[in-house]
């Protein structure tokens, strides 16, 4: 037998709708399957059922209504148990949609805070998909289980937010574009709803539009709240300006053949690029100075440990045309000197 809260309140048994009639008894079933497995108190099941104005044999009331429910159910009748401080209802929590849908939902969040974004999307995907509209819709205005259905609602759009942002990290920012709108019209003060539309807009080519939605959202959080976007917010704004990567990808992209990798400096147009025949120039002594020249006949070698000190020998130790005279190859065609 499996029970459905996440919309009308439902029974199946063996795939068959089992009947659930009266509004009182619907309440007392929603009211244990809410807190499946575990005892419900009598005076929360009074409240529940009748509100303020309980009958005057309220515990007589609640036991013939007990006896209702499990004539209902059946073959299952011994489902409904009776506890020192209350009633339970024995089954296991999988077996509500509600209680699913939170183990789903913890499942996909810990795979996203893992780095799974495929396995996330499909944890979560599965988890929204046992709702059928609001939770215990036939149960509206009842302020007992009005916390519980608040907390479902709240879950249910975490759950949404968390299956968006698998979408962004899988490249679907064109869905996710298309999808947010709405749901921020439903909710314009959720921030995380608003990152993300910026982010979708953004990773999808439409940059002027996700500059728009910041602005968009500045303007009713001013509004309604008198207060300005968050710093995680205003800094996404500010990469967009910069037109940085926001990363949305799994993995960052390698960078681009020809250009120099991150932390090391390009280098300027005019300094001397090294002669074919060459890798590197290496650094040789001139006196007291060590110069390191680039000339198509200059063969230079590497300085060794006997190589002249300074004050000793003023000669280049090179090979080639270049001497280290004032107006010599090495000196006119691009050198660079450093002290010694």
């Amino acid at each position: 037998m499996s029970f459905a809260v996440l919309g009308p309140l439902e029974v199946r048994s063996c795939g068959e709708k089992v009947e659930i009639a009266g509004q009182r008894l619907r309440a007392l079933l929603g009211l244990l399957l809410l807190d499946a497995g575990r005892p419900v108190p009598i005076d929360r099941l009074v409240a529940g059922v009748w509100g303020d104005r309980p009958p005057v044999a309220v515990a007589n009331a609640l036991q013939a209504l007990v006896s209702r429910l499990r004539a209902a159910l059946g073959e299952r009748r011994g489902l409904v148990e009776v506890r020192a401080d209350g009633y339970r209802l024995a089954v296991e929590p999988d077996r509500v949609d509600a209680h699913r849908f939170a183990r789903l939902t913890a499942e996909g969040r810990a795979a996203l805070a893992a780095g799974l974004p495929a396995e996330a999307a499909g944890a979560l995907r599965a988890a929204l998909a046992l709702w059928r509209g609001p939770a215990l819709a036939d149960l509206a205005g009842n302020e007992v289980v009005a916390a519980s259905l608040a907390r479902l609602d709240t879950l249910r759009l975490t759950a949404l937010e968390e299956r968006i942002e698998t979408d962004l990290l899988l490249g679907r920012e064109a869905e996710a574009a298309a999808e947010l709108p709405a749901l921020i019209a439903a909710h314009p003060l959720r921030e995380r709803l608003r990152g993300q539309l910026m982010r979708a807009l953004y990773g999808s080519g439409r940059h002027v539009e996700a500059l728009a939605a910041f602005e968009e959202a500045r303007e009713t959080f001013a509004r309604e709240l008198g207060a300005d976007p968050s710093p995680a917010l205003s800094e996404l704004h500010l990469a967009m300006l910069r037109r940085e990567r926001l990363g949305n990808e799994t993995r960052p992209a390698s960078p681009r053949p020809g250009f120099p990798r991150p932390g090391f400096p390009r280098p300027h147009p005019g300094f001397p690029r090294p002669h074919p025949g060459f890798r590197t120039a290496p650094f040789f002594r001139c006196g007291s100075r060590l110069r390191t020249g680039v000339h198509p006949g200059l063969r230079l070698r590497p300085v060794s440990s006997d190589s002249p000190r300074p004050g000793r020998s003023s000669r280049c130790r090179t090979r080639g045309p270049a001497t280290c005279g004032r107006g010599s190859p090495a000196s006119s065609a691009g050198s660079t000197t450093w002290p010694a």
